[in-house]
């Protein structure tokens, strides 16, 4: 065994190389993603590995691979399970033959989400066991253990690391990699995977014939057990159980929840022995409810009395104050702070050189501030702060959005954004429909080459595989004219003119417009070597009128009622476009 300091996705993605996982898929998203990001860059791996398009087509990847008997893991976060849910609730039906992990990993407090989804939600809707890790160290043992129960069980196994594990650091044991080079074989079955009327209702019987003696192993695995210290008791799960277990005052009884579904016989036993029972878990009342359940007349503290909040995410000082104030700790430990007060706000923003900039500023240029911006997810987001986004659901959303604005009578311009990754995702489909059923709306791509967002993972219009080889390309151009998109124009945002000109045409004409934005992530050019120059204002020139700063690009400051553009430069040169004094040119030498 070696003890390594690990982010908590790294120590994940070392357990799948100890257990001899075969297949390797997932969409990338946070805070999940470098679970993938780090198994594929090992050398010379005894496992397929892919990022998918979407979650639901990782999902159906490795559930194919786990039918042929191999191990499989596919990871995503909580939402991209939506995506996936489909293939989820009829694979706990046709089960695997070789372990399947599927790892969904939550978002308390949405650091990085547009909700905070609680998985084991999903665990109870498709009756498939969920492992539910309070810290790093459990979250690459749990690895194991899942694929260990998927076998044992012939059921798919949900994992449900949170931000705060994925994304947290700490000592970790490991184990040797396994070199398992099985080849996976689909032995035809059609009663186990032809999911017909006839056959589901055998295997909908069948999986429900499980649970008993699942609920039974979760407990003699150990991830669910207690220990009996008095009258009343803690009961916790994930990152809580760890919080709680540092401030448990002596005399408290503990139970801490690891997996799902919880045996309701052996939680009531410990229920039943106490006065007074508090829950403590993150968003939804999982634990809470099973508790209440068999609880009787045994008081239950937790979020449905209001004593433990609903959303947000644990921290030692949460859990004290919900301790606290349930009576299980005479006082808070933690004193309260006031903020320091005055400090400048610091909210994200696009990169210095970002095209997606330059891309908003030319629609609203040509489009107005009174015409509706439909957004989708991704770093384009941000385009928020620049009044260019007007909604953002989920991937894909940007154009169905808009397209059902336009078909409700609004007759406004309607210009909706897409990232390239994105509209691979999920946004053809939408465009498909917009065009079909005869949508008047633009639709601008912003085709950075990566998805940024989440850590500049390649997608198929990348051109190379996760794994760097090399690979063909998608036409995002021969896409949109597939789905009937009769005006389909290429342009660089970094040349404004063009951009303008593109936007301009689209404007005039009636039905389903695409502007393609492509240029390079300024990060990844970057990292490439591209080298663009650097830029000056004349501080003779400039009147201070700070067109170029409500531009909004990070590099360029006001000093003394001059604008300056700082080493933050990359050299996209569009503030020398919209200067109207011409007081900015490239410097010789930076």
């Amino acid at each position: 065994m070696e003890r390594h300091y690990l982010l908590g996705n790294e120590a994940i993605a070392h357990a799948c190389l100890e257990t001899g996982v075969g297949f390797v898929s997932g969409y990338p998203g946070t805070p999940s993603s470098e679970v993938i990001d780090v198994l594929r860059v090992q050398k010379d791996p005894a496992y397929y590995l892919e990022w998918s398009v979407n979650e639901k087509v990782a999902l159906e990847n490795a559930l194919a691979a786990a039918w042929c008997g191999i191990r499989a893991i596919c990871t995503m976060k909580h939402v991209g399970l939506n995506v996936a849910a489909d293939p989820l609730m009829t694979s706990a039906y046709t089960g695997v033959t070789g372990g399947f992990v599927i790892m969904s990993a939550d978002d308390p407090f949405a650091h990085s989400s547009q909700n905070e989804q609680d998985t084991r939600c999903y665990a109870h809707f498709s009756r498939l066991p969920c492992l539910d890790p309070s810290g790093v160290q459990e979250a690459h043992d749990m690895i194991a253990t899942a694929f260990e129960i998927s076998e044992e069980f012939g059921l798919p196994v949900l994992f449900r690391p949170t931000t705060r594990i994925c994304h947290s650091k700490g000592d970790v044991e490991l184990g040797p990699v396994s070199r398992n080079t099985k080849k996976g074989e689909f032995h035809k079955d059609p009663r186990q995977y032809v999911v017909i009327p006839a056959h589901t209702r055998i295997l909908h019987k069948k999986l429900n014939e499980k649970q008993h003696a699942l609920k039974k192993r979760l407990v003699e695995r150990g991830l669910n057990h207690y220990t009996v210290r008095g009258k009343t008791a803690v009961i916790a799960s994930g990152i809580g159980a760890s919080y709680v277990q540092e401030l448990l005052p002596p005399g408290v009884s503990f139970m801490k929840i690891g997996a799902y579904p919880v045996d309701e016989e052996w939680l009531g036993k410990f229920v039943q022995q106490h006065d007074k029972i508090l829950v403590i878990e993150e968003l939804a009342p999982v634990v809470e409810e099973a508790v209440r359940q068999v609880a009787g007349c045994v008081p239950v503290f937790g979020k449905i009395n209001g004593y433990a909040p609903y959303e947000g995410e644990l921290s030692p000082a949460v859990v004290s104050l919900i301790m606290a104030k349930a009576g299980f700790l005479e006082k808070n430990p933690f004193s309260s702070k006031d903020p320091v007060q005055n400090l400048p706000s610091r909210p994200p923003i696009l990169c210095a050189g970002c095209h997606h900039r330059a891309a908003f500023y030319a629609m609203k240029k040509v489009f107005g501030e009174s015409a509706i911006y439909p957004s989708d997810i991704g770093c384009y987001t941000l385009g928020l702060q620049l009044g260019t986004v007007d909604t953002t659901i989920c991937m894909g959303a940007s154009i169905t959005v808009g397209s059902g604005i336009a078909h409700s009578g609004e007759t406004r311009d309607i210009v909706c954004t897409i990232g390239d990754s994105t509209f691979l995702h999920t946004g053809i489909q939408g465009l498909m429909n917009a065009v079909y059923n005869g949508a008047n709306m633009t639709v601008v791509i912003l085709d950075n080459r990566i998805t940024a967002m989440t850590g500049h993972q390649p997608n198929p219009n990348t051109g190379v595989t996760a794994t760097g080889i090399e690979t063909t390309p998608v036409s995002l151009d021969a896409v949109c004219r597939s789905c009937g998109v009769t005006f389909v124009e290429t342009v660089d945002p970094y040349d404004l003119t063009g951009m303008l000109r593109g936007l301009e045409a689209a404007k005039k004409k009636t039905g389903v417009k695409v502007i393609i934005a492509k240029q390079m992530c300024v990060i990844v050019a970057r990292r490439a070597g591209v080298k663009r120059g650097f830029y000056a204002v004349n501080p003779e020139t400039c009147t201070g009128c700070g067109t170029c700063v409500r531009f909004g690009c990070p590099a360029i400051e006001i000093i003394d009622k001059k604008a300056r553009i700082t080493e933050l430069c990359s050299g996209c040169a569009v503030c020398v476009r919209i200067c109207p004094t011409g007081a900015i040119s490239r410097e010789a030498k930076k």
